[in-house]
């Protein structure tokens, strides 16, 4: 009897342990600001809103960046969870509008009619590469975007982010994927444009095998402020791999020294776009 009384004892006491380890834990997690997610129409049922809600958090993020085709999937996702959904404005009404919206001046309609009903930080992400930045559409985008004092998300070739700051050298962009673009390119394009920040959605050439690339690396040291991570979520499946992916981004960032990890992790965004939530 009293050997079993102890026992019980030594159990609830590790099982106290236990709970309060958990919070040191959670508390050591480094909290990642994922500046490239979607939740269009064809997730919402894979993915009820309070489930997508709960994914989010059980990954750690600070905030999401989310837009979506259509926009009512950020607005679900911004109305369950204005703290830590941050949202930006697709240009986009269905996915399949990704590569008619640059000669569809309804578009155009779409988004000035958003724009004056809900709060954005960023017009985007958008597909536009090459000349096609200039069709009249997008520079409507543009002129929009410079308006409301909105960001670009632009998904593009060096040479369409190139036409966008040529139509307002005040613009700020931030480069989806980081254009799919060598780091060697991406450095100089960051050199050129003081008003450009990437993000490396869906790309693990900066970290194979979970260890970072000494290039990339060049890189994130020379601009430790002008980049920032994202899972990119465009097809519904992708939404059950957040979590891997913040615990894929925690494993390479240990490459970096901490200050500058903190700043890819999560300070970028939060300066830049968690002020413009909170109107600073």
């Amino acid at each position: 009897m009293v050997r079993s009384f102890i026992a019980m004892v030594v159990a609830l006491a590790s099982l106290a342990a236990l709970d309060t380890a958990a919070p040191a834990r959670a508390a050591d997690v480094m909290p990642i600001f994922d500046a490239h997610l979607h939740y269009s129409h064809d997730a919402w049922d894979v993915v009820p809103t309070a489930e997508a809600i709960a994914i989010l958090r059980k990954a750690g993020l600070k905030r999401a960046m989310v837009s979506s085709s259509s926009d009512d999937g950020t607005q679900k996702l911004y109305a369950a969870a204005p703290d830590l959904i941050v949202p930006e404005l697709r240009p986009y009404r269905t996915r399949g509008e990704i590569g008619t919206w640059l000669r569809d001046p309804t578009v155009i309609d779409h988004i000035e009619a958003r724009l004056k009903k809900y709060r954005y930080v960023a017009i985007g992400e958008f597909h536009v590469s090459g000349a096609d930045a200039d069709l009249p559409v997008v520079r409507r985008v543009v002129e929009l975007a410079k308006q409301y004092r909105l960001f670009l998300h632009a998904h593009s070739d060096a040479e369409a982010i190139d036409r966008l700051f040529a139509q307002d050298p005040q613009a700020r962009i931030l480069w989806a994927h980081s254009g799919f673009a060598r780091p060697e390119l991406v450095r100089d394009m960051l050199r050129k444009h003081r008003n450009l920040w990437c993000d490396l959605a869906f790309r693990n050439d900066h970290a194979p095998g979970g260890k970072l690339d000494a290039a990339w690396k060049a890189a994130f040291l020379e601009f430790p402020d002008r980049f920032m991570v994202g899972t990119d979520t465009f097809t519904p499946e992708r939404w059950h791999y957040i979590v891997e992916h913040a615990d894929f981004t925690r494993a390479w960032l240990v490459d970096l020294p901490k200050d500058i990890a903190e700043r890819v992790a999560w300070r970028n965004g939060e300066e830049v776009f968690g002020r413009m939530m909170s109107g600073q």
